[in-house]
């Protein structure tokens, strides 16, 4: 009788585990929802890197992932070399914090742009940044756009929105592409503008990488950074 007793009592546990673990998901499925028709209060930023007026921040995701680095030659036949993001893979995971517990909500790495707009470069890259939703599968993709000759970027440590000095730097990217989830999710497809702000870590080492007996070499660095996604204004 008390084994039966005790397998019932495990059995309730469990259901009311997996009920709260409903409840919280659900909670967080509805406040990413009603976040969709909310605005964010981003932080003032340079104006490099603010989005223009007649766009406003809609979604937040705190990241965790590495910045990819190759190492390749500083020119074309030169004996030196130096470590570069280009080609290489940033991977990282967005979260939400709902009753005390992180939510994955998006997915960053890199892949090919399969639905370009105007703002696209072409040729359009072997792969471009991608942020792609964990609920719908909606996806943006984008690039730092080039201001007056200048890329939208500042060094970390120069801002209050980029205050950790050595980390890589704070970025606004502008969508250069978007697709809605296979059942027609919208929750990343309307972005225009991606802020990359409150950087950690990321730089690219001080060694590895100086020399052509060097190049080819690969390396991932962890970083974290709060990323903003902004729509046009309804």
């Amino acid at each position: 009788m008390s084994y039966t007793l005790g397998q019932q009592t495990k059995k309730t546990t469990r259901i009311r585990r997996l009920f709260a673990a409903a409840l919280v998901l659900g909670s967080a499925f509805g406040t990413v929802a009603r976040a969709r028709a909310q605005n964010i209060t981003s932080p003032t930023t340079p104006s490099l890197i603010t989005p223009p007026a007649g766009n406003s921040a809609f979604l937040l995701g705190h990241a965790l992932g590495t910045q990819g680095y190759v190492c390749l030659p500083t020119s074309p036949g030169a004996s030196t070399a130096s470590w570069t993001v280009k080609g290489a893979r940033p991977e990282a995971t967005l979260t939400q914090s709902f009753f005390g517990q992180d939510f994955q909500i998006i997915t960053h790495f890199l892949s090919p742009d399969a639905s370009p707009n105007d703002a696209a470069p072409k040729p359009i890259p072997f792969g471009s940044a991608t942020w792609q939703s964990s609920f719908d599968s909606s996806k943006v993709w984008a690039q730092v756009p080039i201001i007056n000759t200048i890329p939208a970027s500042i060094p970390a440590g120069s801002h209050p929105s980029c205050p950790n000095t050595g980390a890589i730097a704070c970025l606004l990217l502008q969508s250069i592409g978007s697709q809605q989830g296979p059942t027609g999710g919208k929750i990343l497809s309307q972005t225009t503008f991606v802020q990359r702000l409150n950087t950690k870590g990321g730089s690219a080492p001080a060694d590895g990488c100086s020399v052509s007996t060097d190049v080819g070499n690969q390396t991932l660095v962890p970083y974290s950074a709060d990323y903003y996604f902004f729509r046009k204004d309804k």
